[in-house]
């Protein structure tokens, strides 16, 4: 059991939402007033972290760090998802690979403070307790880790809101806008309220509901042709303008955004056992993961991309269920990589109303020849096939002629 009369300074994985607003003076009432560092990790949340030194302080925080973690998001955790084609129950994974990107950066805080202990907002029905605390474990295996969900009272969202009411902590949701929503670079998720009813279709043309974009109804009327170019599987341009993945990604939002792509409704398998639904927009990586994938078509050879298929299954897995700091995660990253060597090139698509459809590909290193696979004539020899056909058809042959004689 954590000694609380021990624990003399927190840090707290700070947000500025419901949770981690009522957590602050939770903490303060709870643990023998201890001083609260929070830190927020600035993953391209936006104008979510426009005054929240001010709100941290104002509700019991002694200071606040706002990590400018983006550029380290998009290149060390983004960038090697995509290149796997890590994709978890059709979910481009947004929340799963910035809790690790967070959680070293709050752990990095946690030394440098010398903190007692690390708290965050996680509920204990949710995947992100996990991801935080495996990170943690792995950068400070020693650490304490005080996750108030799990101990307090509290039972729902709106016996939060009835806690910081009483507590003077600011909001900027009200009870009938209180989605929980989880926003950076790469995504926007939405959760709870009339999405907990399976049966409900999503508020898509609703004002103020999606915020990354339109729904395809309202996307405009006229296609967008883009290119993309790749490099060792990683995008160095958009319609022929070098920029960092970074920019590319946030250029992209805009671009898809506006005809309506990247909206997915899904019932996912959590890692504590239940189901969830969820709305997720990631207009800009829908774009690049296709794009990417496309490349990858005419660059791997059929028996190493249908591999890298069947690991992106894992890859996709272990960042889901927070095993990103693992030697299997490393060792997956390390095979990408090498597939990668030559998935170089350029991707055209059509953007249209939530479609995305190829309209081309270029590069040096495509494995597509059209001298041989073409209906015109070719140097193929046709005749081949008959023995190809006779060997790989001997066992099929070898088994019915067996069938027959033991009738």
């Amino acid at each position: 059991m954590l000694d609380k009369s021990k624990i003399k300074k927190i840090v707290l994985a700070y947000s500025g939402g419901l949770d981690t607003s009522i957590i602050i003076p939770w903490l303060k009432e709870n643990y023998n007033n201890p001083e609260i560092i929070a830190v927020s990790g600035d993953v391209g949340q936006g104008d979510e972290l426009v005054g929240l030194e001010e709100k941290a302080k104002k509700t019991g925080a002694a200071k606040l760090y706002v990590l400018d973690l983006k550029e380290d998001y998009v290149d060390n955790y983004i960038i090697p998802t995509m290149k796997a084609g890590a994709i978890y129950e059709d979910y481009l994974l947004g929340t799963s690979h910035a809790r690790p990107c967070i959680a070293k950066g709050l752990v990095e805080i946690a030394i440098k403070e010398k903190a007692d202990a690390i708290a965050h907002g996680c509920t204990g029905k949710g995947n992100d307790q996990v991801r935080f605390e495996l990170a943690v474990k792995h950068f400070a295996p020693d650490m304490p880790i005080i996750a108030p969900w799990r101990e307090w009272k509290i039972k729902s969202r709106e016996e939060e809101i009835d806690y910081a009411e009483a507590h003077n902590v600011p909001l900027k949701i009200s009870r009938e806008t209180n989605y929980s929503k989880d926003k950076n670079l790469w995504h926007l998720s939405h959760e709870g309220l009339d999405l907990e009813d399976i049966a409900n279709e999503p508020q898509y043309e609703k004002d103020g509901f999606l915020e990354m974009g339109v729904s395809p109804i309202k996307a405009k009327d006229e296609p967008t042709y883009i290119t993309l170019e790749f490099e060792k599987g990683v995008p160095v341009a958009l319609n022929g303008k070098k920029e960092k993945p970074l920019n590319i990604i946030l250029e992209l939002n805009k671009i898809g955004g506006e005809n309506g792509i990247g909206l997915i409704d899904i019932v996912e398998n959590r890692l504590v056992g239940m189901k969830c639904r969820g709305v997720y927009e990631t207009p800009g990586g829908t774009i690049l993961y296709k794009a990417h994938e496309t490349l990858e078509t005419v660059c791997l050879d059929k028996m190493t991309l249908h591999e890298k298929q069947k690991l992106a299954i894992t890859y996709a897995e272990l960042v889901y269920n927070g095993q990103w700091f693992t030697p299997l995660r490393e060792a997956l990253a390390a095979f990408v990589d090498k597939t990668q060597e030559h998935v170089t090139g350029i991707v055209k698509l059509k953007l249209y109303k939530g479609n995305i459809i190829k309209a081309g590909i270029e590069s040096k290193y495509s494995l597509y020849d059209e001298s041989i696979c073409t209906f015109g004539e070719s140097d193929y020899n046709q005749k081949d096939a008959e023995g190809f056909i006779n060997l790989y058809g001997l066992p099929i042959q070898v088994q019915a002629r067996l069938n027959n004689k033991i009738k």
